[in-house]
C-alpha cells in the first residue's frame, strides 16, 4: 500500500468521522430526551476527536488532512432534518435515521480495515472502529426502546 493509498484511506476515515460528528449534533439539536440530547453530544464529541486523531496521521503521512465532511454526510443531515419535519422530530425517527449514518459508517470503517496498513494506523482505524460499533449499537438500543414505547 502506498502513502498515497494510506493516506486516501484515512481521508475517507476523516470525512466518516466529520459526517458523523455533524450528524449527530444535528440530530441532538432536534431530540427531545434529555438523555438522547446528551448522548448525541458526547457522541459528536466523541467523532470530532477520532476526525482530529486521524487528521494527525494523515500529517504524519505526508497528506493533506481532510477538513470536512463527504457531500453524501450533507445530504444525510439534510435528510434528518426534512424527515424529522415530516416525523415531528420524534425521538424515534432521529433515532432511526442517526442508526442509518452509523451504518454508513461501519461500512467505510470495515473497507479500511480490509486494506493493508501498517500496524501503527491499524491499531488506531480498529480502536476507532469498536467506538463506532458502540455508537451504532447503543442508537439501535435506544431506537428498540423508542419503537416499543410507540408501538
Amino acid at each position: 500500500m502506498t502513502q498515497d493509498d494510506i493516506v486516501d484511506t484515512l481521508n475517507d476515515l476523516i470525512e466518516t468521522s466529520k459526517d458523523g460528528e455533524y450528524g449527530f449534533r444535528t440530530s441532538a439539536e432536534y431530540a427531545k430526551a434529555p438523555e438522547i440530547k446528551d448522548l448525541f453530544t458526547r457522541r459528536a464529541a466523541e467523532c470530532g476527536q477520532a476526525a482530529a486523531e486521524l487528521q494527525t496521521l494523515v500529517r504524519q503521512c505526508g497528506g493533506k488532512p481532510e477538513d470536512s465532511g463527504s457531500a453524501a454526510g450533507a445530504v444525510h443531515r439534510g435528510w434528518v432534518a426534512v424527515k424529522g419535519t415530516l416525523a415531528g422530530y420524534s425521538d424515534k425517527a432521529i433515532l432511526e435515521e442517526t442508526e442509518r449514518g452509523e451504518d454508513t459508517a461501519l461500512a467505510s470503517y470495515r473497507k479500511a480495515l480490509e486494506k493493508a496498513l501498517p500496524p501503527d494506523l491499524r491499531a488506531v482505524v480498529e480502536r476507532q472502529y469498536e467506538g463506532a460499533k458502540r455508537n451504532h449499537d447503543q442508537v439501535r438500543q435506544l431506537r428498540n426502546m423508542a419503537r416499543a414505547a410507540t408501538s
